[in-house]
């Protein structure tokens, strides 16, 4: 699942499909059930899945009119959809806002201890060098409004690929990787307390000085964390690079 979004996410980035504000621009269904009605306001005959990717044809008052990627074509309320993702760019220790090809706005952030190694395993005191921010295609699992960091946007860190590899190299059980998989494919928050660690947040309580002290989270100003945060709903694409 994630290595398809990889792919959109990659080609949205280097802009490769039309802007979001012409008829061609890609969205995705942005709550958990979606209804595809044939008119609108006539009963629907199709449930979208959440982050379910649509092509979009025509606005009509509070509908669009959208494609499927199997060839539906029918009308579904304009609040269902979204085309909003994140991305972070370790290197230039930046978040990017993006609207479809179009980046509207751009933060600096904090990152993990170790911000040049990708995240294999739980860090601890005694093994700080696995404060890493992780890399790869995730997903907002949920939002905490109460967060001792002001606020926070949970990625489902560690990932279906996450939990492949840590089977694979005996750091989790069959069953903590089935839970894993589970969890992504509803779109919900994976355990969280496997040796592969967890509870990787986009934060608030950053410095905007760009340094290095979270536990591999991604901390941004609290300003900061207040502009993105009406934005983003659960399911939200986030990019993280190295």
């Amino acid at each position: 699942m994630l290595a398809g979004w990889l792919g959109i996410l990659l080609v949205l980035s280097s802009g490769w499909l039309a802007t979001p504000d012409s008829g061609q621009a890609l969205y995705y269904v942005a709550v958990e059930r979606t209804l595809l009605h044939a008119r609108p306001g006539e009963a629907a005959y199709l449930v979208l899945k959440r982050r379910e990717p649509v092509q979009l044809l025509e606005r009509v008052g509070r509908w669009w009119r959208v494609r499927t990627q199997d060839g539906a074509v029918g009308y579904v309320v304009a609040h269902d959809l979204s085309n909003i993702w994140l991305r972070v760019s370790k290197r230039q220790r930046r978040l990017f806002v993006y609207r479809g090809t179009r980046l509207v706005r751009s933060f600096p952030v904090d990152l993990g201890t170790n911000p040049f190694s990708d995240k294999k395993r739980r860090g601890s005191v005694a093994s700080p060098d696995d404060w890493r921010t992780p890399e790869g295609v995730f997903f907002v699992a949920a939002k905490n409004p109460r967060s001792q960091y002001y606020k926070a946007l949970v990625l489902n860190y560690p990932t279906a690929d996450d939990a492949l590899r840590g089977l694979r190299e005996g750091l989790i059980s069959e069953a903590e990787y089935r839970a894993i998989v589970e969890a992504e494919a509803h779109f919900r928050m994976p355990p969280m307390n496997t040796a592969l660690g967890g509870w990787i947040e986009i934060h608030g309580d950053g410095t905007g000085q760009q340094i290095t002290w979270t536990q591999g989270c991604v901390a941004l100003r609290n300003e900061d964390m207040d502009a993105i945060w009406p934005l983003v709903v659960i399911g939200t694409p986030v990019l993280i690079e190295p």
